[in-house]
């Protein structure tokens, strides 16, 4: 970029590399001595510090700092008083200074990245490398090996010599005491001495070869031992400190010989070493092909960033507020500073390795404040507070990238509660006429414009001020013709954001149809929820035709239904369609046709869950060889009558399970459209009858368990019997703890499956958990029978049973063992989410970029899929197999069901679940022989609509959200189940 003009750069891709010392003086405008940012007293900044003119360019456009130079005639003129170049002030964004280091200091991301790539290209682990910088211990950085082999030898031979001495010494000696005439006791000592000689001659030896050893390239010596070795054999290596003694070793380093004496020793080495070979040339291999050299990753000078990207802004009062850079950049400053002074001054060797040692940890703090736990900078005011560095700046979702580069704030768009919308229909939302207006506000000055009700904008956001019923007109025009978007956080995949027609409504709350809720995990407990209106003409097309609510009825993870009616909804399908209780067997009433049943109810001659016989003149529904005269009920009769031709007469009590059912036939014969009018229908009936019912809850509604007290009784006498047979020492601990943990297991059940006997049929809670609605009988069986054994929360199971319910209540001990594993499990909710959070976004890192490219890859080897092997899974064959191409004819005897290229849709699958069939050779993705990509075969359905998948779908994405999206759902069962062992 040119030093005059200022254009903006426009990119496609960064690429990260290390810059040379050179590059960085390239960039750089000037060196920055001194630690001053502003001069308060004049507020322009200081000559030589951080925020310079004459480095950076002028602070007010076209002048220079001392005020010879103003105007724009002058530009590019350097001023000779004050040195500033006379130019736009902008400049100061993009020009850098730099800083020169009084000592090579290591680039902290290269030294603690894991694995650190210093680390590697040295063959040296960070821990060793960590001492060296920090200036607690000295590396090897040359031995003269000559030398080093002769001392070995004369070491030898001096031991030789005076191995000799001590051996003619000894003879010597016990001769003379022969003479003398001397006792043994007297040879005994004479010996004595003479080994004690020879041993501790040994030992120096010993000890001298292994110092001798010790002296090899690169081996991290402590400074006590430093001093010891350089006294005795100081002429025979050299060892340094600190960053120099790592960037001199860099810097003799031959990389393209390093790298093929590499490849040499892998090809002999296996095992971990072998590994790390393999990553020491990688490493080497990068930094060779890209005209690195080694010595760079440790720094001897830095650049400074553009004052105008770490502003300096004054407050009121006199003070200013700072970028944390600058405090940063002045900490490297003045102990650079400083340096330079110790070593000019000649300061004793301790007082400059303290103040390298600070430098150091200083560029440490200024390039990534967070990598060295225990040294982090903090904020010399108030809170305390950890000093964003470099890294920090752009790393993370508050970083550059994602917040600045990839967020955006977006107009158009509001948020609010939501409230349930019982009468909407499923492509539509209620949207408070306020917000809408707001939300349309440019559109209906438009309007209010072209009708030339104002004549200018100022004019028109008056009017639209005054209320005036035409507003609205215009509004709910605009409204009828457009979509919005709604989106409930956190948006764990696709069917998190859909697009509904608004309908307005007064009130300040948003109203979402109660079907689509299961979507979008929603709730009514205070959930929030963002609406968006599409602008361009892509994004309405795409909100209408691939968001809109109605189309999107299955979850793309498995292609089930994920609008299934239930809760009230069930509730009322299964009170509607219930015979009643008190009913004898004996139909008393009998009907020729569905109207005259139907009007004997309307004037209350029969009940709504009353058994009656009617003649039925279309069989069409019916099973074949059924005869015309058929036992119902009027619940029954105005349940199917709302649903279409094609399904059968469902004469049952329904609950959750069949509505799932009929959902999943309803878009296999209507498809999305029709599916969600029914669905519509089903709600509506839903809602009306169980309001009809009158269902409520009191404690009454939950019975009692007679037979409780007899079975808990039982209990605690089979643990006493296994305790004593514990104690006479039949039974080890854990044979003890695990009949333990048996006997209240069975005793749990046996009190749990009286559960249904303590229940009226009547009752409301017979009826939610009958239907499916709310609950489970093992959630009953807390409320009625006993919580049983609960999880410690290290997740063993603790040995006390919680005998009491939810209903008499605990006892103090119970509480307190109950409230252990409860509490772990709310913890837990609240920490995994944002694992699991995460986990999808690694995945959709990983999977993003395989689409489906071509129609067929042409593979023949696929996989084959065996029952046995399904149903170890959990899964039939027939439901591992929907959707998928077949590479071979599957066959029924003689019959074949479907021929091998041809995909087996849902009528197909129903054959083979029906048939005993025990393999099919199907395509898979992973076979698909595409380098990039998948092809439609090897993909088969796209179960979102259950159609053949379309060129160009982000099928990668849709497997990553499928496994992270269940994966945050799952966080959150430990917080219902509360923490009751095997739940």
């Amino acid at each position: 970029m040119s030093r005059e003009t200022l254009h903006l750069m426009d990119f496609d891709a960064l690429s990260l590399s290390v810059a040379s010392p050179e590059v960085i003086h390239k960039w750089s405008h000037g060196e920055v001595s001194k630690p001053e940012t502003i001069n308060y007293r004049t507020q322009k900044p200081e000559k030589g510090g951080l925020f310079a003119e004459e480095i950076f360019g002028p602070s007010k456009d076209w002048e220079c700092y001392c005020g010879k130079y103003k105007k724009i005639r002058y530009k590019g003129i350097v001023c000779d008083k004050c040195g500033v170049e006379i130019t736009h002030s902008l400049v100061r964004r993009e020009r850098m200074g730099h800083i020169e280091l009084a000592t090579p200091v290591t680039h902290i991301w290269f030294l603690r990245s894991i694995p650190s790539k210093i680390g590697l290209a040295l063959d040296l682990s960070i821990q060793a490398l960590e001492k060296v910088i920090y200036f607690a211990s000295f590396i090897i950085t040359s031995v003269d090996e000559t030398a080093k082999t002769l001392t070995q030898e004369e070491l030898k031979k001096e031991y030789k010599s005076k191995k000799k001495q001590i051996e003619k010494e000894r003879e010597r000696n016990i001769a003379l005491a022969i003479e003398e005439k001397k006792g043994k006791v007297e040879l005994n000592a004479i010996e004595k001495e003479s080994d004690r000689k020879q041993e501790s001659l040994e030992e120096d030896f010993t000890q001298a070869q292994e110092e001798l050893k010790e002296l090899k390239l690169l081996n991290i010596v402590s400074e006590n031992r430093y001093q010891e070795l350089a006294l005795r054999y100081g002429h025979l290596f050299e060892a340094k400190i600190g960053g120099a003694a790592v960037r001199g070793l860099l810097e003799k380093m031959n990389v393209g010989e390093t790298i093929k004496r590499l490849h040499d020793e892998i090809q002999k080495s296996k095992g971990a070493k072998r590994e790390r070979l393999i990553r020491r040339v990688k490493i080497l291999s990068s930094i060779h092909k890209n005209n690195i050299k080694p010595e760079w990753m440790v720094l001897t000078s830095i650049p400074v960033v553009p004052p105008d990207l770490r502003p300096m802004v004054a407050l009121d009062g006199g003070r200013f507020a700072t970028s944390d850079l600058n405090d940063l950049y002045r900490r490297v400053i003045n102990r650079n500073n400083r340096l330079k002074r110790l070593i000019d001054l000649n300061a004793p060797e301790v007082i400059c390795r303290n103040e390298k040692r600070m430098l150091q940890e200083a560029v440490d703090a200024l390039i990534d404040n967070n990598a060295r736990a225990s040294k982090t900078v903090t904020a010399s005011t108030g809170q305390r507070r950890q000093l964003r560095s470099l890294a920090d700046i752009l790393k993370g979702k508050q970083g550059r990238f994602r917040q600045n580069l990839l967020g955006k704030r977006v107009d158009y768009s509001g948020r609010s509660v939501i409230v349930v919308g019982p009468d909407l229909e499923i492509s539509e939302c209620g949207i408070p006429k306020r917000m809408a207006l707001e939300l349309f506000k440019p559109f209906v000055m438009a309007q209010i414009i072209k009708r030339e009700l104002a004549h200018n904008v100022r004019s028109a956001s008056r009017y639209i001020e005054t209320n005036a019923p035409e507003v609205w007109d215009i509004l709910e025009e605009i409204t009828n013709k457009t979509r919005v978007l709604l989106n409930r956080a956190p948006t764990l995949h696709r069917l998190g954001i859909q697009a509904f027609k608004p309908q307005l409504i007064e009130g300040k709350a948003i109203r979402l149809h109660p079907l689509v809720c299961a979507a979008f995990n929603a709730d009514f407990d205070g959930d929030q929820m963002a609406v968006h209106v599409p602008l361009t003409e892509e994004a309405k097309w795409e909100a209408e035709n691939l968001m809109a609510s109605e189309k999107n009825l299955l979850k793309p993870a498995t292609g089930s239904p994920v609008v299934t009616p239930q809760q009230d909804i069930a509730l009322g399908s299964y009170y509607l369609t219930k015979y009643s209780e008190d009913d004898t067997e004996e139909v008393k009433r009998y009907f020729a046709n569905i109207t005259e049943a139907k009007f004997a109810y309307e004037t209350h001659k029969i009940g709504l869950k009353e058994r009656i016989k009617v003649r039925f003149d279309d069989l069409s529904k019916f099973p074949k060889g059924q005869g015309s005269i058929i036992e119902t009920s009027i619940g029954r009769i105005l349940f199917n009558e709302i649903l279409p031709d094609k399904l059968e007469y469902y004469n049952e009590t329904i609950t959750k399970k069949h509505l799932s059912a009929i959902i999943k036939l309803l878009l296999e014969f209507y498809g999305q459209e029709k599916t969600s009018n029914a669905l519509d229908r089903i709600k509506l009936l839903g809602f009306r009858y169980v309001t009809i019912s009158g269902y409520s809850l009191g404690m009454d509604d939950f019975g009692k368990i007679e037979e409780k007290d007899a079975i808990l009784v039982e209990g605690d006498g089979h643990v006493r019997e296994v305790e004593e047979q514990y104690n006479q020492g039949l039974l080890t601990d854990s044979e003890r703890h695990s009949k333990v943990l048996e006997i209240w297991t069975d005793v749990k059940d046996r009190v749990v499956s009286h559960n249904k006997e303590a229940l009226n049929r009547d009752a409301s809670v017979f009826a939610m958990i009958d239907s499916g609605a709310r609950g489970s009988w093992g959630q009953l069986g807390q409320v009625i029978g006993m919580k049983g054994l609960v999880a410690s929360p290290s997740g063993e199971i603790i040995e006390l049973p919680v005998k009491g319910n939810f209903k008499e209540g605990f006892g103090v001990l119970e509480f307190f063992i109950s409230s252990h594993g409860t509490r772990k499990g709310l913890s837990d909710t609240a920490l995994r989410t944002a694992n699991a959070g995460y986990l999808t976004r690694r995945l959709v890192d990983v999977a993003q970029d395989v689409v489906v490219i071509t129609e067929d890859c042409g593979d023949t080897e696929g996989e084959i899929f065996t029952k046995e092997e399904s149903e170890q899974m959990g899964e039939t064959l027939a439901e591992r197999v929907m959707g998928r191409f077949v590479i071979e004819d599957v066959k029924d005897g003689r019959k074949t069901l479907v021929k091998a290229g041809e995909v087996i849709t849902e009528e197909i699958d129903r054959q083979i679940e029906a048939r005993n069939i025990e393999t099919i050779h199907v395509r898979s993705v992973l076979q698909c022989n595409l380098p990039k990509g998948v092809c439609k075969k090897c993909y088969g359905f796209d179960l979102s609509n259950n159609k053949v998948v379309e060129n160009g779908v982000a099928v990668g994405i849709i497997a990553a959200q499928s496994i992270g999206e269940p994966g945050t759902q799952l966080t959150m069962r430990t917080f219902h189940l509360g923490g009751v062992a095997g739940g």
